[in-house]
């Protein structure tokens, strides 16, 4: 029997968790090529076939299906032993935009805790002002925001986040009326965009309901946008600031990006 590669065994898990080649290389810092020749090299070992590769898919094979679960808990119990002398497990603090990241948060959170189970996630959501307020203070590891201008000079961009005028399916608009505005609180980056882009047209609105946060304004599905002629909204840079000295745990940290690029690519498929 020849011993697995961990690797390998890794950026398997990985693949199948992301979708993706590219992210999966994000996650374990290499490259896109490197994990294909891990991934090869395990399904020779194993005499299986476990990805299955299309220009525009990634997915499983049903022989990789089945090797997923030992092959999680390969993965976890290398982690467990690798930490077993650890006075305490490692802990990540991160601020968060409520905007870049909503329904899909206890997605995002199984899937950090799958590819890291020696690491306590601590996510605190809020606004992108609050977050950074306490980056800036020495209470978080980490904030993701989105960028307000271009005076910060330490954020590293990371993805852009687009926005539109997103409404429930059965939305009705009268013409002659206000637009029906469901806003954040003041002060907030996109309803100050959004209400600056309807001034500048000469689009009459109301705020209908001032929400505390993205999560509270309800389930908008569709972009109602060009249906009522309205101004497009530009897209935003979201960056990253971070003040974290140990190689491991910034490694974890480049992990929950490529996780968030993921889940916010298929938000927007």
């Amino acid at each position: 029997m020849r011993t697995l590669d961990l690797d390998g065994v890794q950026a398997f898990v990985l693949v199948a968790d992301l979708k993706s080649f590219t992210r999966a290389a994000e996650a374990m810092n290499t490259t896109q090529s490197a994990i294909s020749v891990k991934i090869k090299r395990l399904e020779e070992d194993l005499g299986r076939r476990l990805v299955e590769r299309t220009p525009r898919l990634v997915r499983l094979s049903g022989e990789g299906m089945t090797f997923l679960a030992p092959a999680r808990a390969l993965v976890a119990a290398h982690a467990e032993a690798h930490g077993a002398f650890a006075a305490q497990p490692r802990r990540l603090v991160v601020g968060i935009s409520h905007h870049i990241v909503g329904a899909e948060l206890p997605l995002l959170l199984k899937r950090m805790s799958d590819a890291e189970p020696g690491l306590v996630l601590e996510l605190r959501v809020a606004s992108s002002r609050e977050a950074l307020d306490e980056f800036d203070a020495g209470g978080l590891d980490a904030a993701i925001v989105l960028a307000r201008d271009q005076r910060r000079t330490d954020g590293e961009v990371i993805l852009n986040e687009p926005f539109a005028w997103m409404a429930a399916r059965d939305f009705r608009h009268k013409p002659g009326e206000p637009l029906r505005l469901a806003t954040q609180s003041t002060p907030c980056i996109v309803r100050t965009m959004a209400v600056e882009a309807l001034d500048a047209a000469g689009i009459p609105w109301t705020e209908v309901f001032i929400g505390g946060g993205i999560m509270t304004i309800g389930a908008a599905t569709i972009d109602i946008g060009p249906r009522l002629g309205l101004p497009p909204l530009a897209d935003r840079e979201v960056i990253l600031c971070a003040s974290i000295s140990d190689p491991t745990t910034r490694q974890s940290l480049r992990s929950l990006i490529a996780v968030l690029r993921t889940t916010g690519e298929r938000r927007a498929a």
